[in-house]
C-alpha cells in the first residue's frame, strides 16, 4: 500500500489500527469521527479532521488516500462500509500488523483489523471486516463469515465454521470441526466443544446457552 491511511473512528481501536499501520510503514493521514466535540483535537499526534461523511476528506479515498474503519459497534461499522461502497465504490484496507503469521494459502477478505501475534493457518478463511485482536489463532481451514470478532488469546479450532457477525470473546476455545451460527455470542473463557445455533449466547467450560 502506497497511499496514506483515514482511519474512521478516533479510539482506543483507531490508535491500535495506526500503530499497526505504521509497524508496516504506512503513513496515518488523520481520523474522522462523528463526535464533534473531538474534532480539531489529537489522538496521538495524529489530528481528528472531522466527520465521517464529510465529503472533503471522503473525495480523497480511492485517489490520494485509503480508508480504514475503527469501530467496535457493528451497526456504526456498517454504516461506514455502507457509506465507503456508496460514495466511493471502495472497500476499506486491511489493518494487518507485521507481527502476524499468516498461511500463504489463507484467504483474507477487505476491511480486517489483525493485531499483533495473530495467527492464520493454512487454507484458513476470513471474510470481510472481520476483527482478530492480540493473539488469536485461526487453525487451518477454519472460516469466518463477515464481521466477525475475535478477542484477545482465542484460539479458534482447525476446520471450524463461525458464520457472520459472530462475536467470540477473550480466552475462548473453540474445538476442530465446531460450527457457530450467526449473531451467536461467545463468552470470554469459554471453551466451545459443540455446535451453537445462531442467535444464541453460550458462556463456560465446556460451554453452555446462557
Amino acid at each position: 500500500m502506497k497511499n496514506p491511511v483515514i482511519i474512521f473512528g478516533a479510539s482506543a481501536l483507531g490508535q491500535a489500527a495506526r500503530e499497526i499501520f505504521e509497524s508496516n510503514d504506512i503513513i496515518v493521514y488523520g481520523y474522522l469521527d462523528d463526535n464533534e466535540k473531538l474534532h480539531g483535537t489529537e489522538l496521538g499526534e495524529l489530528s481528528i479532521l472531522g466527520r465521517t461523511d464529510d465529503d472533503g476528506f471522503l473525495k480523497l479515498i480511492g485517489k490520494k488516500c485509503e480508508g480504514f474503519i475503527a469501530a467496535d459497534d457493528r451497526n456504526l461499522r456498517k454504516g461506514i462500509i455502507k457509506l465507503m461502497k456508496e460514495r466511493r465504490k471502495m472497500m476499506p484496507v486491511n489493518a494487518v500488523h507485521s507481527n502476524t503469521e499468516i498461511a500463504p494459502s489463507a484467504h483474507i477478505g477487505h476491511g480486517e483489523f489483525i493485531n499483533s501475534g495473530v495467527i492464520i493457518g493454512a487454507n484458513a478463511k476470513l471474510g470481510d471486516h472481520c476483527m482478530l485482536h492480540s493473539n488469536v489463532v485461526v487453525d487451518y481451514s477454519a472460516s469466518l463469515g463477515d464481521l466477525v470478532q475475535v478477542g484477545a488469546g482465542s484460539t479458534v479450532g482447525a476446520e471450524a465454521q463461525i458464520e457472520e457477525n459472530v462475536f467470540i470473546g477473550s480466552g475462548v476455545t473453540i474445538v476442530p470441526g465446531v460450527k457457530i451460527g450467526k449473531n451467536a455470542r461467545i463468552g470470554a473463557g469459554s471453551v466451545v466443544i459443540g455446535d451453537v445455533e445462531k442467535g444464541k449466547t453460550v458462556f463456560g467450560n465446556p460451554a453452555k446457552e446462557v
